[in-house]
């Protein structure tokens, strides 16, 4: 092997493989392999949906299920056959056929029309010391997307992706290991498609192609391999599947989908009432204003400064009042202060909450507050307490909580010193205490993960866990099992405590790091961008690869965190920040202030216009938020998303669709007023000047710093409202149903937008579908359904170019023809 650059040589440790099928046994919907000293089982859970689990030792050990909401025996029974060959054992469902080879125990699935996919490669399963792996066919023409949290373009071809949560400060193009942890993606080609989802908590790793041209492989260091296939054959099908199987967000309340005003920090009472009046008297719309780490007395987290914020009370209230919400930011960090008077810290530590190392010392790091102590969010009994902490802010009005720092980010110094990003120890025990008295689905059952333990004491690497209270239970993990799980499991502490302490109004949760299924739990935002056109160029991707990951209601910082952003840069970004699914605007100190009226008159007028348009445009948001809720559909998506047979979009990364209907081109480069565009096939219309183009087309797309290119299908119907400053500034008594011709349907989902009453089935439906007959465009509106009713309300309908009609609504049918 040769040496370059002063580097040694290293010899990889050979896979062992699985052997060949020596017998097979099914029992319900479980089918068993045995092949010789290890066996694997394929579960046939739906459909389009098959779980592959290969157990080393021939045994397998009891597992967690920390994403899946559905365990294997909870899904409706799905009819298939099993047929038996010499050469093959073959199980067939409705949608997908999945046939083993008994000679060297190799899995192939394959459509209706007989198109194979996630076909396993001639290495098909094996293991080495601490490893275990898969690996499957590339096929031609394929495509990947998804893996959660990723920088770069869309398509993840040829590339590698680690998942393990990590403090991604300054990261780029090429950063591997993002804050989010999300071991799933899509790989489409024409007329297929189909989703893994990597059931593996440990660090993992795709390899799409890079090692070995066609060929990409999956391997974990937990003990087994556990792994779902989901067959498409659109990205639509896959995300209904993976989020029947991963969970689907709650609706959040509407005004958080609104405008956010953030910054590191606005350090004192009188900066943010200058701020929220400077919103007002100015007219911007905003709904929310976000309070960094210095409102908090010396970054303890559940205090407030007596000099910066004397009456937080007060002065909540009268953002309140004034329509804004206030989210505060907590950090899992607790100062370590002994006899110091601090609750948090005080209650932690009698309590034993913090993460202990393997001996039983208690761990520490530094963060804002110095040297910290972290809570093991991973026991039921410690995930309360947290939930329970946040009372004190909800009781004085704080409507959300933005979770950061939650990979977890360690320091091994005080953060003015240098120093080292560190984690908890691999064989710091969590979970401890109580792990079955877990009360979500799935969330339970905490023990010692017994193959990763052995290994670490085999190397020296794991004393006997014993600490302060005695032995560690042995339903604890260890957090080379956990470590990615952190983060989700202090953002689903926040959920259930505002859940719990705001009653039945809707709360607002943000997170930065994650794991598969954070859905459920949280919004999700990029982390610390940089204020760079190519971070403004990145975001579209980055959201749109969340989004065929599941998690639908992401955003970046507008403007970008770090770093100053000029003039042009910020007009551009807020016109890309009014179609991402969160707007939020936020900066670094040291920074200049990123605020929409700092960069001039010209500047501020074209941000008033986008959030005017961001807020127009709430009732078709709303809804899509609520086919995120019951779907699993992305809000902001990639064309392939609707265009899945056609090549052309699936490198497409720079275009963007909000919902079926509206597109958007953004420019993403300075000094650039025109850009290519391409359009898709069917009859494409111009948001801004009505122009008809029949695509499949590539146009040339005029775009002055006022203009973001936006197109709409033929067809689309958005339902708009009129510009208000704040989400609930007045009752909706105008809704406009902006209509172009062509043939579709469309769905109106309406509710009070605050409550979680719409979990009870307060909401309203309405039927919506435009067509042509006899040279004419008729529009049909359904009677409206459901338990909640609109207030007194005009409807204008809008055929775009042709005319309007108007009317009071009252709920009941109508047929308009233009």
């Amino acid at each position: 092997m040769p040496q370059y650059f002063g580097k040694l040589p290293t010899t990889n440790q050979p896979w062992t493989t699985i052997g060949n099928v020596k017998a097979v046994t099914w029992d319900n919907n479980i089918i068993n392999f045995d092949c010789g000293d290890s066996r694997f089982t394929i579960s046939v859970l739906a459909p389009n949906l098959i779980r592959v689990r290969l157990a080393l030792t021939g045994e397998f050990v009891p597992r967690r299920s920390w994403a899946v909401t559905l365990d294997d025996a909870e899904w409706t029974t799905t009819p298939f056959t099993v047929r038996e060959t010499e050469a093959t054992i073959e199980i067939e469902t409705a949608q997908i056929r999945v046939c083993v080879q008994r000679e060297k125990c190799r899995i192939a699935c394959f459509d209706k029309a007989n198109r194979p996919f996630a076909q396993d490669a001639d290495m098909g399963m094996g293991w080495r010391m601490g490893a275990v792996a898969g690996w499957k066919q590339i096929a031609a023409d394929e495509h990947f997307y998804g893996f959660g949290e990723r920088t770069g373009f869309l398509d993840k071809l040829s590339e590698v992706k680690t998942n393990w949560t990590k403090d991604a400060l300054d990261y780029d193009a090429l950063t591997d290991e993002m804050y989010q942890a999300i071991p799933f993606f899509m790989a489409l080609r024409p007329e297929v498609s189909y989703g893994i989802f990597f059931n593996t908590t440990f660090w993992s790793q795709f390899d799409i192609g890079a090692e070995q041209p066609g060929i990409w492989k999956m391997e974990t260091r937990g003990g087994e391999l556990d792994y779902y296939i989901i067959y498409g054959p659109e990205p639509a099908q896959i995300l209904d599947t993976y989020t029947q199987l991963t969970g689907r967000m709650p609706l959040p309340p509407k005004w958080a989908l609104g405008y956010h005003q953030c910054r590191w920090s606005y350090e004192s009472e009188t900066v943010v009432r200058e701020l929220a009046k400077e919103f007002r008297q100015r007219r911007i719309p905003c709904d929310v204003i976000h309070l960094d780490i210095d409102y908090m007395r010396g970054y303890r987290v559940f205090t407030w400064s007596p000099q910066r914020f004397p009456n937080a009370a007060k002065l909540i209230s009268d953002l309140a009042q004034d329509g804004f919400k206030t989210v505060t930011i907590i950090d899992p960090g607790v100062k370590y202060e002994p006899e110091g008077n601090y609750d948090v810290f005080d209650q932690g530590l009698e309590n034993d909450y913090f993460v202990r190392k393997a001996d039983g010392t208690l761990f520490h790091g530094y963060v804002w507050p110095e040297k910290a102590v972290f809570p093991d969010f991973l026991r039921p009994d410690v995930s309360n307490w947290w939930a329970d902490l946040h009372k004190s802010l909800t009781d004085i009005g704080v409507a959300g909580i933005w979770n950061d720092m939650n990979e977890p980010a360690i320091n091994n110094r005080p953060f003015g010193d240098e120093g080292e990003k560190i984690w908890f120890p691999l064989d710091a025990p969590q979970g401890g205490q109580g792990g079955q008295g877990e009360t979500s689905p799935r969330l339970g059952g905490l023990r010692h993960d017994s193959a990763a333990l052995a290994s670490l004491r085999a190397s020296g690497g794991l004393a006997n866990p014993k600490g302060d209270k005695g032995d560690i239970p042995a339903s604890s993990s260890t957090h080379i099992e956990v470590h990615n799980l952190y983060g989700l499991m202090m953002a689903k502490a926040c959920y259930e405590g505002l859940r719990r302490h705001r009653g039945s109004e809707r709360s607002f949760v943000l997170t930065r790091s994650g794991y598969a299924g954070v859905q459920r739990w949280s919004s999700v935002w990029m982390g610390d961008n940089q204020s760079l056109w190519e971070h403004l160029e990145m975001s579209l991707p980055m959201l749109c690869n969340m989004g065929l990951s599941g998690v639908g209601f992401v955003g970046c910082d507008i403007g970008g965190f770090a770093g100053n952003a000029t003039a042009e840069l910020f007009a551009r970004w807020m016109q890309v920040g009014m179609l991402y699914p969160l707007m939020r605007g936020h900066s670094a100190m040291s920074t200049a202030r990123h605020e929409p009226w700092v960069f001039g008159d010209r500047v501020e007028n074209i941000c008033r216009e986008y959030i005017n348009l961001r807020y127009q445009l709430l009732p078709y948001i709303y809804s899509l938020f609520w086919q995120a809720a019951t779907t699993g559909a992305p809000i902001l998506r990639p064309l392939l998303y609707h265009f899945p047979n056609d090549p052309k979009t699936y490198s497409l990364y720079d275009q963007v669709l909000l919902g079926a209907s509206l597109m958007a081109a953004p420019i993403y480069r300075p000094g650039v007023e025109h850009r290519a565009v391409y359009l898709p096939v069917g009859t494409w219309y111009d948001w801004w000047s009505g122009e008809r183009y029949e695509g499949p087309i590539h146009i040339l797309a005029h775009a002055p710093l006022e203009t973001m290119p936006l197109y709409v299908r033929s067809g689309a119907i958005v339902p708009m409202q009129p510009v208000s400053q704040y989400v609930d500034q007045a009752p909706l008594d105008e809704i406009r149903l902006r209509i172009w011709p062509g043939n579709n349907e469309y769905q109106l989902f309406e509710d009070d937008g605050q409550t979680n009453e719409y979990q009870d089935k307060i909401f309203s439906l309405t039927n919506i579908s435009v067509f042509t007959e006899s040279n004419q465009t008729v529009v049909e509106i359904g009677a409206r359904v459901g338990e909640w009713t609109p207030p007194l309300r005009q409807v204008i309908v809008e055929l775009v170019s042709i005319g309007e009609q108007r009317f009071q609504d009252d709920g009941k049918p109508r047929t308009l023809q233009f």
